[in-house]
């Protein structure tokens, strides 16, 4: 009954999200109070509908219920506890559920926490929030339903895809999530202001929390999906340029425009029409890249195995709410009044700058992604655009955005003086010279370009920091003084530094791996010792074990420097039990911010192992550069503006009533 209880309450949402997705706007555009009200009790009724829902899907997996299809395909008795968790969403079903409980999820949050938003936007908002949702929940029931039965239910599932049994691919998922999804709420207050004719100062600051939250999630979300690729795949690489990754990083591309735009439309007024426009296309893109996973049109390793009726339904969610938005937009936004005016020498003008190359990238990501899919589906004709179209035509759009980064954070609003700022930066130029002198030194052997890509990464992060160095003025103001400053400075200013800190910690990771790591393949017997990067590795040896729902043959290698013992590594290859599927995993070491990497390959008929090793330095610092872009914006999600979206209205003086105080 639990598992009937659980598709009930998904068709209630239903039912709940169509009457949403009416009245409320329908209110709004007629001033009608009541049916405005109504939106924030159904979009909290939904939530937690779908919120029961997902517990019935979780309940019937943790008691291994394999009368529903979904568990049989997707689980077994022997999976551990967490995978047994994991495997809800490790699947089409289940993980397009946890789609639809984060998409009402955002819908509630906004009822509950949005007091201070005009109840005409909040309703309407919520109603375009309420049509996605009723979309997606009549392509769960109709399309996706995960509370199939099974007649004549089997003792024994099939077990969950090994791949999938990670605990980065059981935090994955969710947290790319919440940033893919996160974009809808964003989405639905674009829509509304649209449809209203009110988008302004006030509506920048009421949607940038909702777009820091989707940001920082997204963020989080690739960071951890890369370095699952790494340590699970085996293939020693961080990003491959595969379909799937590009989905994700799309949206995060113009997301990242949209949160600088909506900064300048907060602060100045401007660039309405630019802001809504990328509220529109980044959620769009959230649905393109759901499509490509579901859909059936390309193969990944990220991708859904799905047939193409599922995707043909998404694409027409696809293509009714990106023409329908679209449409609305095309109609609305000349009708928008200008806003403020500002010079191209300014602080507005170096985040418009930055935010075109970001747009040109995301189309060229977008046109590498999709051509193949296309030329395909016209002429029939399969072709493969690698990592050498996306570095040539993505590195170089990057190196603008890192250069202006410090002039943005230093140049004023309005109207910034060029020279000045230069003449303010000239001694962080100085220690990026030094700086990139000295990996060049340090990494002997460096090219031209190689050379030109540290340049800009330490540009990035010295410049992200001299803003703080700048503003505590310590030549005018003293020591003491200069960390009084310190303390009284804004958190908008550390969110800034910290995520510019990060872009450039990650662009310094990815130009030294892809430079200086280095491969070695070889076969090993016991005993036998090969040096790596200055480390004398011996392979001492394998033996067989068992784990809960496999079997594996692990190795063990002694890494030694100059004699003495600094890490035992012990990669494996293991067969599952059920499916019989071979699954290498990875030993890694690492030495400050970079690492040896371990991977096992098949044993030979003399008693020697294929062993893999690679080198890669400095690799930590892409997803450490990704974590304090991340924490950028926590720290910026602290700052009361933008927690509660618009300040409270002012308590009324009692001057009149009390006596002045004493002068």
């Amino acid at each position: 009954m639990i598992v009937e209880f659980g598709h009930f309450a998904l068709v209630l949402a239903l039912v709940a999200s169509l009457i949403q997705s009416v009245f409320p706007v329908w209110g709004a555009v007629r001033g009608d109070s009541r049916m405005m009200a109504m939106a924030s009790p159904l979009a909290i009724a939904m939530f937690l509908l779908v919120l029961l829902s997902f517990f019935c899907l979780t309940w019937a997996y943790l008691t291994s219920d394999f009368s529903v299809m979904n568990v049989f395909q997707n689980s077994h008795t022997d999976k551990p506890l967490i995978f047994k968790i994991s495997g809800v969403w490790g699947n089409h079903e289940g993980s397009i559920l946890l789609w639809v409980l984060i998409l009402v999820l955002f819908g509630a949050l906004v009822a509950m926490f949005s007091k201070n938003i005009p109840n005409a936007l909040k309703a309407t908002a919520l109603s375009a929030q309420a049509w996605v949702s009723a979309a997606f929940l009549a392509f769960v029931i109709f399309t996706s339903n995960p509370f199939l039965r099974i007649n004549q239910p089997p003792l024994q599932g099939s077990d969950l895809n090994p791949m999938l049994q990670d605990i980065g691919l059981a935090i994955h998922p969710p947290l790319l999530y919440v940033g893919y999804v996160g974009f809808s709420i964003v989405f639905a207050f674009a829509v509304a202001a649209l449809i209203l004719g009110r988008i302004d100062a006030a509506w920048a600051r009421w949607v940038r929390p909702w777009v820091l939250v989707s940001w920082i999630f997204l963020t989080l979300g690739i960071a951890m999906g890369s370095y699952w690729a790494y340590y699970e795949l085996g293939w020693g690489g961080w990003w491959f340029w595969d379909p799937v990754e590009n989905a994700s990083f799309m949206p995060w591309l113009t997301g990242t425009a949209l949160l600088h735009t909506a900064i300048v439309m907060e602060k100045r007024n401007a660039l309405k029409v630019w802001t809504v426009f990328l509220a529109i296309v980044t959620f769009s893109l959230s649905l393109l890249g759901t499509f490509l996973v579901r859909s059936g049109v390309l193969t990944s390793v990220h991708a859904f195995a799905v047939d193409p009726t599922r995707g043909l339904y998404i694409l027409t969610i696809l293509m009714v709410f990106i023409g329908g938005s679209f449409s609305l937009f095309a109609w609305r936004a000349p009708l928008l009044k200008q806003g403020g005016i500002f010079a191209p020498v300014s602080r507005e003008g170096a985040l418009v700058l930055n935010n075109l190359f970001l747009t040109t990238a995301t189309a060229i990501v977008m046109f590498g992604t999709l051509y193949p899919l296309v030329l395909e589906a016209a002429t029939g004709t399969k072709i493969s655009v690698g990592a050498p179209f996306f570095n040539l035509t993505f590195g170089p759009l990057m190196m603008p955005v890192l250069l202006v980064m410090p002039f943005g954070q230093l140049l004023a609003w309005k109207r910034g003086d060029l020279w000045a700022v230069t003449q303010r930066l000239v001694a962080a130029f100085v220690l990026c010279v030094i700086a990139t002198i000295g990996l060049a030194w340090f990494y002997a052997g460096s090219g031209v370009l190689v050379i030109i890509g540290f340049g800009f990464a330490t540009w990035a992060i010295i410049g992200s920091v001299f803003e703080i160095i700048d503003r505590m003025n310590i030549r005018r103001v003293g020591l003491a003084g200069g960390f009084n400053r310190l303390k009284g400075m804004p958190r908008t200013v550390w969110s800034t530094a910290l995520g510019h800190l990060g872009v450039g910690l990650t662009a310094l990771g990815i130009v030294t791996v892809s430079a200086f790591e280095s491969e070695t393949v070889l076969v090993m017997h016991p005993g036998d010792t090969v040096e790596k990067s200055g480390y004398h590795v011996t392979y001492d040896g394998s033996w067989d074990q068992r784990g809960p729902n496999y079997v594996e043959r692990v190795a063990r290698y002694t890494m030694r420097d100059g004699g003495n013992v600094v890490r035992v590594l012990e990669p494996s290859k293991r067969v599952y039990n059920a499916s019989g599927t071979p699954m290498t995993e990875t030993a890694i070491a690492t030495f400050g911010f970079s690492q040896v990497y371990f991977a096992i390959g098949d044993n030979t008929d003399d008693g020697g192992l294929v062993t893999r090793l690679y080198m890669k330095p400095l690799i930590t610092l892409i997803w450490i550069g990704c974590l304090i872009m991340s924490l950028g914006g926590f720290i910026a999600l602290t700052d009361r503006r933008l927690r509660v979206g618009a300040p409270k209205p002012a308590r009324k003086s009692n001057r009149h009533s009390q006596p002045a105080p004493a002068e």
